[in-house]
């Protein structure tokens, strides 16, 4: 029996978009927030711990909104994503705020991680379906002649909001179902009655299909890629420093895309049918509400996720 699946949850990040932390913005007359409905899932799944990627300065108000409300049911660690763990013989350039990227937060979790794990953004909804995929893939990966990875996919029409652009990974599958190449489209949206992308930020438009695979962000690892994140970062920052000091981001669409083209990794595509619901966007926090309060009538959730 290898060792149990744990479930990492990338909470650095800022809410840039939304104004303050969306992460810790209450969804349900209860004061649950997202991540609430995401941990309850993954605990129905099977996950028994949990790491939690957080900067250092909101750990307080973090442990206090969810952390210790969720140590009564798994067990919890906390990681840190800062911006100066970075290799020796580089420097923060000056006025960098931003993260460095998805690929840098499980990078940085690697002190906590020991066996296979999932990564899920903190303000996603993934759906139940979704962590039970994970988890049973998970349970029995094993590296052999290539990485065994997994992600679950998401139809891209159910993963868009009314109120903006989103970014996801767009990902093409191989005849028997596995990733063969996954692209970070940083800017998609409704288009009239389809959905585009753009890169030169708007001048032009490509449309994409609304069945489109694209990744939320939900992947299934063994501990192999920690050695091939922490490989590849200086490559990274060499490139991105040069071209992009302060906006570069070490994405983990990109490090996959990267091992899938060297043949090291193969990635298993388990999709789902759920609706993604999220808070890019204030104006998003409505319909999230709404749809947990429905599905809480519909008997998915309690009315309260925890007995306090």
């Amino acid at each position: 029996m290898g060792k149990k699946p744990v479930l990492v949850i990338m909470a650095a990040g800022m809410g840039s978009r939304y104004g303050g932390l969306k992460q810790i913005d209450p969804i349900d007359p209860w004061g649950n927030i997202i991540m609430d409905y995401s941990i309850y899932d993954a605990k129905q799944a099977g996950f028994e711990k949990v790491v939690f990627l957080i900067k250092k300065e909101i750990e307080e108000a973090f442990d206090e909104i969810i952390g210790s409300r969720i140590k009564k049911y798994m067990d919890v660690a906390y990681a840190y994503q800062e911006l100066d763990k970075i290799p020796e013989g580089f420097a923060v350039p000056d006025g960098r705020t931003k993260p460095w990227g998805t690929a840098h937060a499980v990078l940085c979790c690697k002190d906590q991680i020991d066996g296979p794990f999932a990564v899920i953004n903190a303000d996603d909804y993934y759906g139940r379906e979704a962590f039970s995929l994970i988890y049973n893939q998970l349970a029995s990966a094993q590296d052999n002649d290539r990485y065994q990875y997994a992600m679950v996919g998401y139809e891209l029409g159910k993963t868009l909001t009314e109120n903006g652009s989103v970014a996801r990974g767009v990902c093409s599958l191989d005849k028997d179902g596995y990733l063969s190449h996954i692209e970070e489209r940083t800017r998609i949206e409704h288009r009239g009655t389809s959905i585009a992308f753009t890169e030169d930020d708007g001048a032009s438009w490509t449309s994409l299909p609304a069945d489109t695979t694209v990744s939320m962000n939900l992947w299934g690892f063994t501990e192999s890629i920690l050695g091939e994140l922490e490989n590849g970062f200086s490559g990274f920052l060499t490139k991105g420093l040069a071209e992009n000091p302060l906006k570069c981001e070490y994405f983990l669409p990109f490090v996959v895309d990267g091992l899938l083209k060297a043949g090291k990794a193969q990635v298993t595509v388990l999709k789902t049918p759920d609706q993604w619901y999220g808070v890019t966007y204030k104006a998003d926090k409505e319909a999230v509400v709404k749809a947990m309060a429905d599905k809480k009538a519909a008997g998915v959730y309690p009315e309260k996720l925890w007995e306090e």
